[in-house]
């Protein structure tokens, strides 16, 4: 694994690198940085380029000066595929990471071979998101908007590491899968700015999020892209019935369930995320 420092649209991004052959960019969520990515970059190193940044705000990538949004997020990514010198590449994301991702194809579709997505949100959830029987679930949502949230989660170890933890077994259906990296999880959140720097994801998207769930997202341009989603099994955030109107912003869409998996089936079962992923980039001829 190669770990670069690029300097791209006025910041420097922590980069992991690995592999040969045509490149394919992973974008992670949140509490996540690069390191989510390892299992399914290993499983796939021998037939792609597989780039893991750290978003802007997250890992050892600079942080932003307030609230960063998905489509601050894209215009990091396009910038950084051109300091690469990447003209064209695969896009796997999911959470923050597939937020990033729309704003991404709806702005530079050519440069997009496919997009791969696990769950994330998009704006046909509409109003569910905020569904009485959600509530419990998306209370994180508010609390990382508040100022006071970096300094509560980040006083301790102890507490920055029950806080990371909690969301990263709770969202997992297979509760093990990050066992053998929280202490790398804790150590990469305890980095100057970083819980502030993820924190800014949900300040950004706070004031789209709730036209969403009062039905008032814009109607936006179907994504052209080829467009291909394994949306899990036991994710307790995004149930599979949400994803009865992608339709609306997908116009190449291939969608199915994968069972077994919680929000991380790329930590979960990495064996099957690769296989899923390699096919789909040889089906769309990105091999």
């Amino acid at each position: 694994m190669e770990h670069l420092t690029i300097e791209a649209n006025g910041a420097s991004f922590h980069v992991a690198r690995t592999g040969a052959g045509r490149p394919l960019l992973l974008l992670h969520g949140w509490p996540e940085f690069w390191l989510s990515w390892e299992p399914v970059m290993k499983r796939l190193a021998d037939r792609y380029t597989l780039i893991a940044p750290d978003l802007r705000g997250f890992g050892d990538s600079a942080k932003p000066a307030g609230p960063f949004g998905p489509a601050d997020h894209a215009a990091d990514m396009l910038a950084l595929l051109d300091a690469l010198g990447v003209a064209r590449v695969g896009v796997i994301g999911h959470d923050v990471g597939g937020a990033a991702m729309q704003p991404l194809a709806r702005t530079a579709p050519e440069r997009l071979a496919g997009l791969f997505f696990f769950e994330f949100v998009y704006p046909g959830i509409g109003p569910r998101m905020a569904a009485p029987d959600r509530l419990n679930e998306i209370w994180y949502q508010s609390f990382n908007q508040m100022e006071m949230a970096p300094g509560l989660v980040g006083a301790t170890r102890d507490s920055c590491r029950t806080f990371i933890a909690h969301f990263l077994r709770h969202w997992s259906h297979r509760k093990e899968a990050f066992d053998d990296v929280i202490e790398a999880f804790t150590d990469n959140f305890l980095k100057p700015g970083n819980l502030a720097g993820g924190f800014a994801h949900y300040r950004a998207a706070h004031a789209a999020r709730i036209r969403m769930m009062k039905g008032e997202a814009p109607l936006l341009p179907a994504i052209t892209v080829p467009t291909c989603l394994r949306w899990p099994e036991h994710d307790p955030l995004f149930p599979y019935d949400w994803t009865d109107r992608l339709g609306a912003s997908f116009s190449d869409l291939d969608l199915a369930l994968f069972p077994g998996v919680g929000h991380f089936p790329h930590r979960e079962d990495p064996d099957r995320a690769a296989a899923e992923i390699a096919a789909f980039f040889q089906r769309v001829g990105w091999r």
